[in-house]
């Protein structure tokens, strides 16, 4: 295994083991804002949450969708820390991909210690939406490497 392969397990291992991602989003102004929510990945390349539309980055995702993402685990010893970086698109799903999504969504959710969602749950006057980062890049950390964030595929 070379060690782009190896960085790219790490990186699925990352993901594979966390609940919680932390999401990067700015206003219109480009005033930042971070938080974390729980999470349902689909092929390393979809990630899905339930958000109020009152929660300040579904705000912000409403009016610039560019976000990032970044997912570690907080456990670990200092510096012995691996993470994913991702930079993604947001979207709050609606129609047919609403449907897909919550699909998706729910087939780990139980394990996962999330609740089942059913679409009466995330439209119409339903306080929160259900909604997609669609990744356009992933990142992972080299601790051998002399730029330690590395693009990586996943």
């Amino acid at each position: 295994m070379d060690r782009t392969e190896e960085l790219s397990a790490v990186a699925r291992a990352v993901v594979d083991t966390n609940l919680y991602m932390t999401l990067g989003t700015a206003d219109e102004s480009g005033t930042p804002w971070v938080s974390p929510v729980c999470f349902v990945a689909a092929r390393y390349r979809e990630f899905y949450w339930a958000s109020t539309t009152q929660a300040m980055h579904s705000r912000n995702l409403a009016v610039r969708p560019e976000l990032s993402i970044v997912i570690f685990n907080s456990e670990v010893a200092p510096y012995q820390g691996r993470a994913v970086y991702l930079k993604a698109v947001g979207e709050e799903l609606s129609g047919a991909e609403l449907d897909a999504g919550i699909a998706i969504y729910n087939g780990p959710a139980v394990a996962r210690g999330v609740s089942l969602l059913e679409r009466r749950d995330v439209e119409g006057s339903a306080p929160h939406r259900l909604y997609r980062a669609t990744v356009t890049q992933h990142y992972t950390l080299d601790p051998e490497g002399r730029d330690h964030r590395v693009p990586v595929e996943l």
